[in-house]
Formats: C-alpha cells, sequence, structure tokens
C-alpha cells in the first residue's frame, strides 16, 4: 500500500512518521513543492520551535483557536498537548515550559526539531521529494492508495482551486497573526517600550485580547496585538486594516483607575506628575500619555489636577484611542485563517466528504489559532489523526 504526503512541513512530517510507526509495511512519500522542507519550524518561536502549550491558562479552547476549537476539542481526547510533550520527549527530544504554558525544546534550537523529523524519516525509510508540484487530486488517487494533503495556509484562495475543483468548500484566506501599523509618530518614538499587561479592542466590536504589548517603530505588537489579530483577522481584512484600536494600558476598569489617581494625589501632593507613575506604567510610555492629554499642564504637580482633567487622564488609560493603519508581518511567520472548510472533513478521521481515501491536517484546514504553540499542537493532532485513520484501514500493517 502507498501513501503520499501533499506538503513537508510540519504536519506533514508527523503525518508520515506517525503512519510509518502504527503501519510499517505502507509506502510512505512526502511531496514538497519548494526545494527545502520544514521551513517554517526554522523560523518558527524565533528560531526556537514553541512547538506545543500545556494549556494550563486555557478555560476554553476558543479563547486559543478562534477557528476550529469545536473540531479540536474532539480530537484532543485522541491525540492532546500532553500527549504530544510525550511524544517529542519519547523521540529523544527533551522540552522545556516557561511560566506562560508555552513549550520548547531545551536546546531552544528549532533544528533540534528538524533533526528529529528528519532522523525518522530516513529511519523509516520515507521518500522525500523537493521541487515537487501536485495539483491534481485524481492524479494522486490513480497513483497512490491514500493520499494526505498538509500543504498548510495559502495566502490566496487561487492556490486551493485543485481541492475545490473535486468539491471541497474553501473558506476565504485572509492573514492572522501579523502586528498593526499606527501612524503616530509620538507613539512609535516609544519603540522597544514594553507594557505587561494591556488590553485591546476594537471598538464597536466585541473583538479584544490582552496580554503584553511591544511599542514598535512601525506601531504594536506584542501577543495581546497578535491575538487581536488573530481574533479580528477577517473583520480587519474587511476594513483593509483601517479601523479605530482602543488600548487599555492598565487592562483595569475606570473606577479602579481612578482611585488609584486619588491615592496618589493624597500620598504625593507636591510630587510632578511625571515623578510618580500610576499602574506600574513605564516611565517614557507615561510622559507620553500626560502630554497627549493634559499638554503643558503635564508639568503640574498632583495637587494641582482638576477633576475634569483627573476624567481625561483615567479616559486616556483605560481608552487610548488609535487608527490602524495597515497590517506588518509577525517576523517571517505566516498563519492564514481560513482554507478547506470542516464541513468538506469527517470530524472523526479528517477524510474527505467528497472523495474517499483523501485526507487532510494543519493549517490546510480552515482551523488557526493564536501565538503560544498552539498552531502545532493543531498540527500534530490533525496529523496524528489522519496517520490513525490509514492505518485502521489497513490491518495487515
Amino acid at each position: 500500500m502507498r501513501t503520499v504526503v501533499v506538503g513537508g512541513g510540519a504536519a506533514g512530517f508527523f503525518l508520515a512518521i506517525n503512519l510509518k510507526e502504527m503501519c510499517p509495511a505502507m509506502d510512505v512519500t512526502i511531496v514538497e513543492r519548494g526545494q527545502r522542507v520544514l521551513r517554517k519550524v526554522e523560523v518558527s518561536g524565533g528560531g526556537r520551535c514553541n512547538c506545543t502549550n500545556t494549556f494550563d491558562h486555557v478555560s476554553d479552547l476558543q479563547q486559543v483557536y478562534p477557528r476550529g476549537h469545536r473540531l479540536l476539542k474532539r480530537l484532543f481526547r485522541q491525540f492532546g498537548p500532553r500527549d504530544a510533550y510525550q511524544w517529542f520527549e519519547r523521540h529523544g527530544v527533551r522540552l522545556t515550559t516557561q511560566t506562560d504554558g508555552c513549550v520548547f525544546p531545551a536546546s531552544q534550537d528549532a533544528h533540534t526539531i528538524i533533526n528529529l523529523f528528519l532522523a525518522e524519516a530516513r529511519r523509516h525509510h520515507i521518500n522525500i521529494c523537493t521541487g515537487a508540484d501536485a495539483t491534481s487530486v485524481a492524479q494522486l488517487l490513480a497513483d497512490y492508495d491514500y493520499v494526505c494533503i498538509c500543504t498548510g495556509g495559502s495566502p490566496r484562495r487561487e492556490g486551493l482551486q485543485w481541492l475545490a475543483d473535486v468539491g471541497h468548500e474553501i473558506v476565504d484566506p485572509v492573514p492572522s497573526l501579523f502586528t498593526l501599523s499606527i501612524a503616530d509618530p509620538a507613539l512609535t518614538a516609544l519603540m522597544g517600550t514594553v507594557v505587561e499587561h494591556v488590553q485591546v479592542l476594537l471598538p464597536g466590536t466585541k473583538v479584544k485580547a490582552d496580554g503584553p504589548l511591544l511599542i514598535t517603530h512601525w506601531g504594536l505588537s506584542g501577543p495581546a496585538t497578535l491575538r487581536l489579530s488573530s481574533y479580528g483577522a477577517r473583520l480587519l481584512s474587511d476594513h483593509n486594516y483601517q479601523m479605530p484600536l482602543a488600548v487599555n494600558w492598565t487592562a483595569r476598569r475606570e473606577p479602579a483607575v481612578l482611585d488609584e489617581l486619588y491615592g496618589i494625589m493624597a500620598q504625593y501632593p507636591q510630587k510632578q506628575l511625571t515623578t510618580i507613575r500610576p499602574c506600574g506604567l513605564p516611565s517614557r510610555l507615561w510622559d507620553y500619555l500626560l502630554a497627549k492629554t493634559l499638554g503643558e499642564r503635564s508639568q503640574n504637580r498632583w495637587a494641582n489636577l482638576n477633576q475634569k482633567e483627573l476624567n481625561r487622564l483615567v479616559n486616556t488609560l483605560t481608552n487610548d484611542t488609535y487608527q490602524t493603519a495597515g497590517r506588518a508581518a509577525f517576523k517571517d511567520e505566516f498563519v492564514t485563517c481560513g482554507g478547506v472548510a470542516l464541513s468538506s472533513v469527517n470530524p472523526a478521521n479528517l477524510e474527505s466528504r467528497h472523495q474517499p481515501r483523501l485526507y487532510f491536517a494543519g493549517e490546510v484546514l480552515d482551523i488557526d489559532g493564536v501565538t503560544g504553540g498552539f498552531n502545532f499542537q493543531a498540527a500534530w493532532t490533525t496529523a496524528y489523526t489522519a496517520a490513525t485513520a490509514i492505518s485502521e484501514c489497513n490491518h495487515s500493517c
């Protein structure tokens, strides 16, 4: 029996290796359109490869998977985050866990994962063909007994047309996980400033996210911004990435912030506003927010603040509004919202509802997560599911 895996990325290799472990007699070939395999793994996590997450801080999968959470909740019962952790350690990759739940190789080097995959592929005699484009489902099914599509996210619908041609519904792909440009020179002059806990939201919508935020020379980045871009990927695309954006620099409600300002006024009435920073804000950011809100009066003492100025400060701290001026790529990573609609696959085994013996895994499906190892976990889970389904069809293995 012969299986072809189309796509030499994370999902493709994980599927191929697990299929060979489950079904040693299966002849498995990986075909990759590019000249190199596992390129995205190499740059992921800043070259460290955030390969999964403990999910300890996740109470609802929708928090980390804006699309595909219902399917993954089901599939995690078969192969979830703990299974992935154990799989890598069992295969010789020692892992380490950060306090935020992100899991990395202890080596802090993505090549540890890449080397493992390549070594396992050699050990299992998996054929790897690069520079090989596959765009005909009929031809693949004629040449192989099973076909697994693991091509990753496509930036344009045209890249998925060959799958639409055989009946699959395609959800138009748009970018996810990106930073936002802000055309405010005074803000971007603060590049390098990190605020550990903020809340960002798109006013007039339910799209919001929290976490650390980084001010860059082009606008806003950091986990809070990336999560917002994931939650609002399609909405931002529909508005050409130009929408109002509100930042709550304190991640607290207005009454709590107002109480803190009253406390500072009572304790330090003769101190200048610039010398006492509320809510643990970085000094450069506090100076910027003061000047933005009070102008020349930002040099006053706390005792000289009137109620109107206090209210304006609270509003700036909790509802500071900007206009986005486009999106920017997040380093070299690219995650796509959209792909093959989940209604086009059997949720139990990820086999196509339109073509028997055709399976899907990874980001080619309309599944994507926020940053933090969640997209890799989706790749491992869907790949393992498809591999299990194929092996169960071949009891002779």
